[in-house]
């Protein structure tokens, strides 16, 4: 028998059906990839085998670890087997960890629930374990909290949870989609390291094929809630007989066609030598006493009409640096200058105008109780000469009609839409005031494949009909290529390269830039060799 047996699983939450007579198996030291789209069904699954699911949930079928039915076990006895005999890490570390307490008891505390070890021995067990994912407690001490960490040291944490009593499956739920290309190779690394070493059957979870196809041994395809498409990953990747497969490999691969940027550009926004400093809450964190320097002499200039990328891992600078750029944070060095003149600190509303944001979550950047004709006219609030009226619905209605919706969703709430129609709303409303610059903020990181090629087409799109500059940030190297004319990398608070995207991801002179793109999983270059079915 297999280390867990899936068999006929079907779910449904109330009249809806969310899994349809779902069967799969794991061995152990076995590594089996669960993937599709959002709405698949592959959470559910993972949450079926944790018995998680939502008190309106019922099941039906068999979901065996080893010899024992877990649908049959108690409350009581299926919390024995959590943390002992399956581990969970969750996609979003931050969500998962226990902002109050620290990371050393965090990691002890699933050591003393299911083990008479006392407290010394398990804060020492709790150390090892640490250690063993890359945070030895000489460099990130126990008593840290989890915001005092990098979201990749984060999930590293979460890890530790996870294995701290070593058990024998592990269920990874997109563990990396969030993290950048180089951060990501470390915790696929990690996680492909412990299967071998403890023997642990593990289950992950992504809708990204390239990790796919670098790390599991089988793949499992889920579509609405079945399975259409399961076997050894080659074979799957190779002939792709279900045409959901092929699918979701083709938008993997996706091209996306953006039109030529001007040919002699004028200069749009000029960053000289901005530095931002933060003072560190207590001497020693984050390697400087006191200070901390996050971006350093930064430097470069985007024109009018240009898609500008910008690379870097976590902690590089990004996110800092678009803060400053939008106003969020002040430079204590250099200038930002915008068609020629000094950006003021307490921006103008013309100036806030011109430059708008896509965030990377647009649901939490939303007013859950606001519809989405309010939220869209947010950028107006601080406009003395903002439309009103039957104009101000009329621009509501053109630009949610630009971005592939439909005036009528005007009056919907953030709730009733996808992911991608969310994203969709983000940039209708970073686009309403027409403004000179757009920043994308990891605009598409948390999207699954097929609507992240859809945002990427209507970017595209967009370019045309709105004539778009924009500044995107992402760790996604292969997204970067598709969508911008030139790149800039950073590294450490300081650009390290910049140029056009081609000579820098063909002829990387920085090695840190050579580090990322090494790092960076690619699908590999196959052409399906089978006939396609017919869909189900």
């Amino acid at each position: 028998m297999s280390l867990l047996d899936i068999s006929g699983l079907t779910l449904s939450i109330g009249a809806l059906p969310i899994l349809r007579d779902v069967t799969l198996s794991i061995a152990a030291g076995e590594i089996l990839a669960v993937t599709g789209e959002s709405g698949s069904g592959k959470s559910m699954t993972a949450l079926a085998v944790m018995r998680l699911l939502p008190q309106a949930a019922a099941t039906r079928g068999a979901v065996y670890l080893e010899d024992e039915d877990l649908c049959d076990l108690s409350e009581d006895e299926m919390c024995q087997r959590r943390g002992r005999d399956i581990g969970m890490v969750f996609q979003e570390p931050m969500t998962a960890l226990n902002p109050v307490m620290t990371i050393g008891a965090q990691v002890m505390e699933t050591i003393l629930i299911h083990t008479d070890t006392s407290t010394a021995d398990a804060q020492a067990e709790a150390a090892r374990v640490l250690t063993r994912v890359g945070l030895p407690p000489e460099r990130f001490p126990l008593d840290r909290y989890p915001h005092e960490l990098s979201g990749g040291q984060r999930q590293r944490v979460v890890i530790a949870m996870a294995i701290a009593l070593r058990p024998k499956l592990l269920i990874a739920d997109e563990p990396t989609t969030a993290l950048d290309v180089t951060t990501q190779a470390q915790i696929l690394d990690l996680l492909r390291d412990l299967v071998r070493e403890y023997g642990m059957g593990l289950m992950i979870i992504t809708h990204d094929l390239a990790v796919v196809a670098g790390l599991a041994d089988r793949i499992v395809v889920m579509r609405k809630g079945e399975v259409v498409e399961r076997g050894p990953t080659m074979s799957v990747l190779t002939h792709q007989r279900h045409p959901y497969t092929r699918m979701l490999f083709e938008a993997s691969r996706h091209a996306v066609t953006l039109p030529a940027a001007p040919a002699a550009p004028a200069p749009l926004l000029e960053v000289r030598e901005a530095v931002r400093d933060y003072t560190t809450p207590r001497k020693g964190w984050l390697g400087k006493p006191g200070r901390f320097r996050a971006v350093n002499n930064v430097s470069f200039t985007l024109h009018k009409g240009e898609r500008l990328g910008l690379v870097g891992e976590s902690g590089c600078g990004k996110s800092t640096l678009t803060r400053a750029l939008l106003g969020l944070e002040e430079l204590q060095g250099g200038e930002l200058l915008l068609n020629g003149q000094p950006l003021s600190q307490q921006r103008s509303p013309a100036e806030r105008q011109a430059m708008q944001v896509v965030f990377q979550d647009p649901y939490g950047s939303f007013n859950p109780r606001h519809r989405v004709e309010r939220l869209v006219t947010e950028p107006f609030h601080l406009s003395p000469d903002a439309p009103m009226g039957r104009a101000r619905q009329d621009l509501v209605a053109q630009v949610l009609e630009d971005v592939g919706l439909s005036a009528a969703d005007a009056q919907k709430y953030p709730h009733q839409f996808s992911g991608g129609q969310r994203q969709r709303i983000a940039i209708a409303r970073a686009l309403i005031t027409r403004p000179e610059l757009i920043l994308f903020d990891e605009a598409v990181s948390a999207l699954d494949v097929s609507v992240r090629a859809r945002i990427l087409d209507l970017i595209a799109d967009l370019c045309d009909a709105y004539g778009l500059t924009y500044l995107f940030i992402s760790h996604d190297l292969s997204v970067v290529r598709e969508v911008c004319d030139r790149v800039l990398v950073m590294q450490k608070g300081e650009i390290v390269e910049q140029g056009p995207v081609e000579d820098v991801f063909t002829a990387p002179r920085h090695a840190y830039t050579q580090t990322l793109l090494a790092a960076a999983p690619v699908l590999p270059d196959i052409t399906p060799t089978e006939p396609l079915e017919a869909p189900a």
